[in-house]
């Protein structure tokens, strides 16, 4: 390492120390603010004036839904956004260097059972080094490594080459309508960073998923006569262990090492069964909802196709799905599956940027989980790496907590890929 990139290590690390305290006040501001899908407008307002104290060029715009309602890759459960803005803020560059795309989502997931905390879900408590409630992990804490990383740039007056955009984007806990909405405006990038919570781990694959809804058939009849009838309960019984058997299969096929440790990398969940109507009769119908995951270089489509087929096989199992077969459709979110060679320029430059800050190799592992990089990559041509702070385990999570030094690691980093990838031009104060 060269001694200007070593001075400007430390003059980065040294800024990001002396704003501790700010980093975690705005953190606790962000997660204080319950940001639910709806209700996105007063975290955006805060980040907002956060780039406007940065002096970025800011966008604020409520997606336009019935606009974005024909496009194939929306997915909402609704189609009117307003008090959902999303907000980007944009950091010129002098020129002749590559541009990044900074991505992050401020929508957080319902905190459900409040008795199940030990702390407000929304208080931003701060105790033993970690900070608690919802959306601190997922993923308002690698928002705030973002705004940090970008503070420490403009801060140490740093004049990048290239282009920095920084977007936060609503609704992507129900499948990306915020970064599509993003897309479709015309923002793009030479490549993209997400610091959605990986342990700070590198994910330059991740899977997609889709939700589905099967129904099976069944023939109703009294309780007291039930070999009149044909249970839909008993048969979707048969459905699911026939759908466990495509989850085997798929799985099978996936030999990407960075898979190694994920047990089942592409998982097909089971989430909600409902059935029968009266205890004293057969039931004739039966719903399955569940979420089918993608692999990073498998097309939704195919995914689809395949279970398809997999489900009129069915009648091969059982010869009551000759006649009545199983309905399938599907609905409600989606998220784009995203695979970036891990020798992409990026990828070496975050590495680096990790060895010199951590001093000791990252883990490089595939998402177990979709995020909006898939969107980015596919849609948007924009490569993109998932790496952040936040602790994947307690996402969606009842108590859930981020530990405080690893946004500040983070922060560093992605600060000195910032320098790295977009190159340095000027050195202004």
């Amino acid at each position: 390492m060269s001694k200007l990139n070593a001075d400007l290590q430390e003059r980065i690390h040294e800024w990001i120390t002396l704003h501790r305290s700010a980093g975690i006040a705005l953190l606790q501001q962000m997660v204080r603010i319950a940001s639910t899908q709806g209700n996105e407008k007063e975290v955006q307002l805060l980040v907002a004036d956060q780039l406007h104290g940065l002096k970025l060029d800011v966008d604020m715009w409520e997606p336009d839904g019935e606009g974005l309602a024909g496009h194939p890759y929306f997915c909402s459960p609704r189609n009117h956004f307003a008090g959902s803005p999303n907000v980007v803020g944009v950091l010129k560059g002098a020129g002749g260097g590559r541009s990044l795309l900074l991505n992050g989502h401020v929508d957080v997931v319902p905190e459900g059972q409040r008795d199940q905390w030990q702390h407000d879900p929304y208080s931003g408590e701060v105790t033993g080094g970690k900070l608690y409630g919802r959306g601190a992990t997922d993923m308002k804490g690698g928002n705030t490594a973002l705004l940090l990383a970008l503070g420490a740039i403009q801060g140490l007056g740093l004049k990048l080459k290239g282009d920095v955009i920084f977007q936060s984007v609503v609704e992507e806990e129900s499948g990306g309508a915020g970064t599509l909405a993003a897309i479709v405006r015309g923002y793009k990038a030479d490549a993209a960073l997400i610091p959605e919570p990986t342990n700070l781990r590198i994910f330059p694959k991740q899977q997609g998923s889709m939700w589905f809804r099967i129904e099976v058939k069944g023939r109703s009849a009294h309780g007291g006569t039930r070999y009149e009838g044909v249970s839909a309960i008993e048969k979707s019984i048969v459905v699911i262990q026939h759908i466990r058997e495509l989850e085997k299969e798929r799985n099978a096929r996936i030999k990407d090492p960075l898979y190694a440790n994920n047990p089942i990398p592409i998982p097909i969940n089971l989430g909600v069964i409902q059935g029968g109507n009266w205890p004293s009769s057969v039931p004739d119908t039966v719903k399955l909802e569940g979420r089918m995951g993608v692999a990073p270089d498998e097309k939704l489509e195919e995914a689809r196709e395949e279970m398809l087929r997999w489900i009129g096989r069915l009648k091969d199992v059982d010869p009551w799905f000759a006649e009545h077969p199983p309905g399938l459709e599907w609905f409600g979110a989606q998220w784009v599956p995203g695979s970036v060679d891990p020798g992409h320029p990026l990828m070496e430059v975050l590495l680096q940027q990790y060895r010199e800050v951590k001093q000791e190799e990252p883990v490089i592992e595939a998402s177990p989980w979709g995020t909006d990089g898939g969107l980015l990559t596919q849609l948007g041509e924009t490569p993109c790496l998932v790496f952040g702070p936040g602790i994947t385990q307690v996402a969606h999570y009842p108590n859930e907590h981020i530990v405080l030094e690893d946004v500040f690691v983070a922060a560093e980093i992605i600060a000195l890929t910032l320098l790295h990838w977009c190159g340095l031009d000027r050195m202004e104060a």
